[in-house]
């Protein structure tokens, strides 16, 4: 028996709203600028995530949703695991290690994610 759409959203969309990121959860008022190596990328709802290595420390940077990328100039394919790239964001006030992207640059091309 298949479950109408209406029903199936209703299901599931707080399960989404519980995994997805609160941007007032992130600290305005410093700035992060990392350059390093992207050891994983996700291009998915509600957003994208990269995990990129820093000085010996793995950041976990939230990016915006794939729609929102797509339109921006960041294609899916852009970046790939061991790609260089630069982020610039505000740090997570609760979780260590964790950042929102504002900016992303791939090689010599700036992407404004927000």
């Amino acid at each position: 028996m298949m479950l109408p759409a209406k029903l199936l959203l209703i299901l599931f969309l707080p399960l989404s709203v519980a995994f997805h990121h609160g941007w007032s959860n992130y600290d305005q008022t410093q700035t992060l600028d990392y350059t390093g190596e992207v050891e994983e990328i996700t291009y998915e709802n509600p957003h994208g995530l990269l995990k990129l290595q820093h000085e010996n420390k793995t950041w976990t940077v939230c990016l915006a949703p794939p729609s929102r990328m797509s339109t921006r100039g960041l294609a899916k394919d852009m970046v790939q695991v061991g790609d260089e790239v630069r982020v610039v964001g505000y740090p997570h006030k609760e979780v260590k290690d964790e950042m929102r992207a504002e900016r992303i640059y791939v090689g010599d091309k700036k992407i404004e994610l927000r």
